[in-house]
């Protein structure tokens, strides 16, 4: 019964940690999004996202999608909080040894021990998630000072429910003489005063009254730090800039081939608005950076060194171009593939202001998440190589890499890093952050094509307002369409079966927006027969290449393989 006594006590310590906890994180949360203060599950699941493979993370994306990355923070986050509450037993199991009911001395140590410990985690953290080439970012004297006011909020809420000078708390009620642990019919009289009972009952309603209120701010706050809906120092997404494209596309004709109306949506999503273009990259929040102090510094291999603030970049020459861009982890009738228009400067005219020595290999980038990639200097020199400012009309947001960003045709989205703070000229191959990962260092290879209609793929994401139906009446034409891109090699052909790939009809294929962007493309069919049809498509790239039909897996080097889809007549 002794056993029981102490298993109940270390309960009530336990829950009470964990109450503190919930508090502390919601703090915490507050401090992240409008301070910039430190989070501990936001550097624990960087640290883990940092330091997994790259193969286990391909399977994780396939699975899980973007959710994957988030549903590692909000993992690290549970796992904060339990350890809160192991902090609670370990207190008051501390305080009851040394006999301690000073409730201001209880206040100050049940708010130092946890804040030095998560404190010492967080330094570890940040050394462990930072890449190679960048500088540790240890903790300033303002981010120490914002950490300690949630463990306040921690020392605070735990002793509370703990019990305060005056009356008896839970540590005494469990072990006071008085508490009588033989069974109830063996039991003469009651001996716990009900005054003492009252006293446990409401520390355990105060426990819950809290929870109550703190956990849907939790939840709150995790959708302004995952969505940075509440970053300040960037401009927000324009709305009319999404319009504005729209309406450029709508006010042109319907090319040949794509008059049904069921396609209608393909053509006018045929540039990705900017709340719908995919998002991939390390970070489980969205970076915030602040233009007023931000510096874009060129060094390495130059003649030159040279340091850019926004307002001088956006006063030298620019350039607008079209250019998609496709996540290398994306999978057949994948979402993670989108295209923009995107307004900035020449990398090589940068370049050639600082001067690039002859001995050059490949161009580095820094960014402001630590992040890091390089590309071959023969790319970086391309006129179609820019580091946009601008996308879709408007400034960049946040999630796209406000306030600069690099966009590298004919290579995978990692290649076309974000928030960018330097870029360092070396003499050698240079392996980034996924490279080191085992992902490729070198250029899209795979040809990919994608079936938009008719069907229900993740690629509707995309093309918002589209008919995803796959049964239809026979002897009636249906419209089969979709897009293929290769890089910046370009389409030059896309062939259709409606029987699994035993005969194929060429579609019709639309110009692209650019050399850098997917092509849309499409076709018809009139079934004779009630049934069902495998709609299979391939493409050819300028090259004459033409994609292959064998299946394979996003990691290392891109998915490849024909994408196919079912339809019931």
């Amino acid at each position: 019964m002794v056993q029981k006594a102490k298993t109940n006590l270390y309960l009530v310590f336990f829950i009470f940690g964990l109450v503190a906890g919930i508090s502390c994180t919601v703090l915490g949360i507050f401090l992240r999004i409008n301070y910039d203060g430190i989070f501990l599950p936001q550097l624990a699941a960087q640290g883990l996202i940092s330091n997994t493979s790259g193969e286990i993370e391909s399977q994780a994306v396939l699975t899980l999608g973007p959710l994957a990355k988030y549903s590692t923070f909000i993992g690290a986050t549970f796992v904060n909080i339990l350890i809160y509450g192991v902090f609670g037993i370990l207190l008051g199991k501390f305080f009851q040894r040394i006999k301690q009911s000073n409730l201001g001395i209880r206040f100050i140590l049940s708010t130092l021990i946890p804040y030095i410990f998560m404190l010492a985690i967080a330094v570890v953290l940040l050394i462990i998630s930072t890449t190679p080439g960048q500088s540790i970012l240890y903790p300033t004297v303002k981010s120490i000072a914002l950490f300690l006011l949630p463990h306040m909020i921690f020392g605070l809420v735990f002793v509370l429910l703990l019990g305060n000078k005056g009356r008896r708390g839970v540590v005494s009620q469990l072990q006071s003489k008085e508490y009588d642990l033989t069974p109830p019919d063996k039991k003469p009289t009651p001996t716990i005063p009900i005054r003492d009972t009252d006293y446990n009952k409401r520390d355990m309603i105060k426990a819950l009254l809290i929870s109550v209120v703190a956990i849907p701010l939790i939840y709150l706050g995790f959708n302004r730090l995952i969505s940075g809906s509440e970053q300040k120092t960037q401009p927000s997404a324009s709305s009319s800039s999404n319009t504005v494209i729209r309406q450029i596309l709508q006010s042109k004709s319907k090319p040949a081939g794509f008059e049904n109306p069921l396609l209608t949506p393909l053509v006018d999503a045929e540039i990705t608005p900017t709340y719908l273009f995919y998002r991939i990259d390390i970070n489980t929040v969205v970076p915030n950076v602040d233009v007023t102090t931000w510096s874009l510094t060129l060094k390495g291999l130059v003649d030159a060194p040279m340091t850019f603030n926004y307002d001088q970049i956006k006063k030298m020459e620019s350039v607008e171009q079209f250019a998609t861009l496709a996540c290398i982890s994306n999978k057949l009738g994948g979402n993670l593939i989108s295209t923009a228009l995107w307004k900035g400067v020449r990398l090589k005219d940068l370049l050639v202001k600082t001067g690039v020595k002859p001995n050059v290999k490949y161009i580095v980038f820094r960014c402001s998440d630590g992040y890091d990639v390089g590309i071959p200097i023969e790319s970086g020199m391309l006129d179609g190589t820019i580091l946009a400012y601008d996308m879709n009309k408007s400034p960049l947001t946040s999630e796209h890499g406000y306030p600069l960003r690099a966009i590298v045709p004919g290579f995978y989205g990692m290649m076309n890093p974000k928030w960018i703070l330097e870029i360092e000229l070396v003499d050698k191959t240079y392996e980034g952050f996924w490279q080191r990962k085992g992902w490729t260092n070198n250029g899209i290879g795979a040809i990919n094509s994608t079936i938009v209609f008719p069907g229900n793929q993740p690629i509707d994401d995309r093309f918002p307002h589209s008919v995803t139906s796959n049964a239809f009446p026979p002897g009636k034409n249906i419209p089969i369409a979709g897009i293929a891109f290769a890089g910046d090699r370009g389409i030059a052909k896309v062939e259709v079966s409606v029987d699994g790939g035993k005969t194929w009809k060429t579609a019709v294929v639309k110009d692209p927006l650019s050399q850098y962007t997917w092509v849309l493309w499409t076709t018809g069919f009139v079934a004779p027969d009630k049934g069902s049809y495998e709609i299979v498509v391939r493409a050819t790239d300028k090259t004459g290449e033409v994609q292959t039909s064998t299946l394979v897996d996003p990691y290392p080097n891109g998915a490849q393989g024909y994408n196919r889809v079912d339809l019931t007549v």
